[in-house]
């Protein structure tokens, strides 16, 4: 087996344009990544994926794209505003700052359901101090919004917040949809967007930082039926995480008990993924009651229940919200895919990638550079494969003549290209006619390779 370690993982990703550091040449802002091109392909294979399975593949779906910037009362009545806090503790030397439940974790106890005295009694019990090695200040709440003003005059501005989740934008769009497309209950809402969080101490790589992307619903029942919506989320997210290609041991669920739960929540469910760092969260489920909808009619005064048709009454529905982490889907996806073997002789490091998911379907190359018959055939087989590749629905094909064709190999099977095309003298005849117009294709995890008419490369490319 593979030992897959974080290390591993973000270097292949800096190597093979993944993901860089953000703000690299001035030293970098902890907590922000870029995606290059290869990690941005793969991003928007799991975006285009979910989108299908979740919002356009369904008919009780809609969609939405909602601002980043909303008016601040929106946060003061989902709770944002005095509630979204995380324990902070300072430096007392140096004044940086640390998240008091993960120096927690760090020595083995768990904070879940601690105090602020409590978390503080632990540390002094311990007598745990800063990574500099100096003593800690108490422990006290720290808000995670990000703050920032509209309007341009001194003493003026008006406050507002970059959101610090997605859902809201569902909710304040709730009668907005009501009124636009009159769905019937239950039904759903659906959007993939940004949120921000000031952390205190982002950390393992693109697993908690500052600026995530976020797929989520919130999915509008009756009361009664909560339960039931519930179970079929449950299976839902379940076959999601299949067709991912994680297996069962890749995935653990975890119940969260009363008390432990975000304060909207009657019931819970965190999906946890195997990452090279621990078991952690990479989706979870909630049942947030009619908590959202009544308080912002409370807050705005706006009517927002829904008429139900059958009993010609007004009730306010129920929410069974399902949420996926983005950039933790990214690298769960690429912790899995991450493999270590010596085919061919010599140590190979290639990403075993669902062909659904790879950010490129093939790659197109002559066997020698230098022979202008050669680059002429294999750019009219790229060029062919690029322009049927736009009616698929993820693949991208890639032209690559740098160095010889076993570096190619292992180039192409690092980054998770499922399959290589080599156009060599064959396809020009000149070896036997009887193999004219056929091409040499590769396969990348058991490295077979087989002889194929250009004809059928298409088809069997976008299977």
């Amino acid at each position: 087996m593979t030992e897959v370690t974080m290390e591993k993982i973000v270097s292949l990703c800096k190597r093979r344009g993944f993901v860089f550091q953000g703000s690299e040449i001035y030293g970098g802002l902890a907590g922000t990544w870029d995606y290059g091109h290869l990690g941005l392909e793969l991003k928007k294979n799991i975006e285009r994926l979910w989108w299908r399975q979740f919002v356009s593949g369904r008919e009780d779906m809609y969609g939405v794209d909602s601002a980043i910037l909303m008016n601040s009362r929106v946060w003061e009545a989902s709770g944002h505003v005095g509630g979204f806090n995380d324990p902070l503790v300072e430096d007392k030397k140096t004044k940086k700052r640390y998240r008091a439940d993960h120096l927690l974790e760090e020595v083995g106890i768990d904070p879940t359901g601690m105090t602020l005295a409590q978390m503080g009694q632990a540390i002094a019990e311990k007598k745990i101090m800063s990574p500099d090695g100096n003593p800690l200040s108490e422990p006290q709440q720290f808000n995670m919004m990000f703050k920032t003003s509209t309007g341009s005059v001194d003493g003026a501005d008006i406050p507002v917040y970059l959101r610090p989740e997605t859902a809201q934008g569902m909710f304040v769009n709730f009668k907005n949809t009501l009124d636009a497309y009159h769905p019937k209950l239950p039904f759903g809402i659906g959007q993939i967007g940004r949120a921000f969080r000031n952390e205190i101490a982002p950390r393992d790589f693109i697993f908690r930082v500052r600026e995530l992307e976020i797929m989520e619903l919130e999915y509008f029942v009756k009361e009664a039926e909560w339960e039931n919506a519930f179970d079929h989320w449950l299976g839902e997210m379940r076959a999601w995480f299949a067709s991912l290609g994680f297996a069962s041991e890749d995935i653990k669920e975890v119940e969260i008990p009363d008390g432990e739960r975000a304060h909207y929540s009657k019931r819970t469910v965190d999906f946890h993924f195997k990452y090279p760092h621990k078991f952690d969260e990479i989706g979870g489920l909630a049942y947030r009651t009619d908590f959202d909808l009544k308080n912002h009619i409370e807050h705005s005064g706006v009517d927002l229940s829904y008429l139900d048709q059958e009993s010609n009454t007004k009730l306010v529905p129920h929410v069974i919200e399902p949420t996926f982490g983005l950039g933790r889907h990214v690298m769960a996806v690429l912790a899995k895919a991450y493999t270590e073997d010596d085919l061919g002789g010599g140590e190979r490091v290639y990403l075993k990638l669902p062909k659904h998911l790879a950010p490129v379907r093939a790659a197109v190359f002559p066997l020698l550079k230098n022979k202008p018959e050669l680059v002429a055939k294999a750019r009219e087989v790229y060029m062919a494969l690029k322009k049927e590749s736009a009616n698929w629905r993820t693949g991208n094909i890639m032209w690559d003549d740098n160095g010889n064709v076993g570096k190619r190999y292992r180039r192409q099977d690092e980054i998770g290209t499922p399959h290589t095309i080599t156009i060599d003298f064959d396809t020009l005849g000149e070896s036997g006619e009887e193999k004219k117009d056929t091409v040499t294709v590769r396969d990348r995890d058991t490295g077979e390779q087989t002889r194929m008419k250009i004809s059928e490369l298409g088809v069997f490319l976008s299977e």
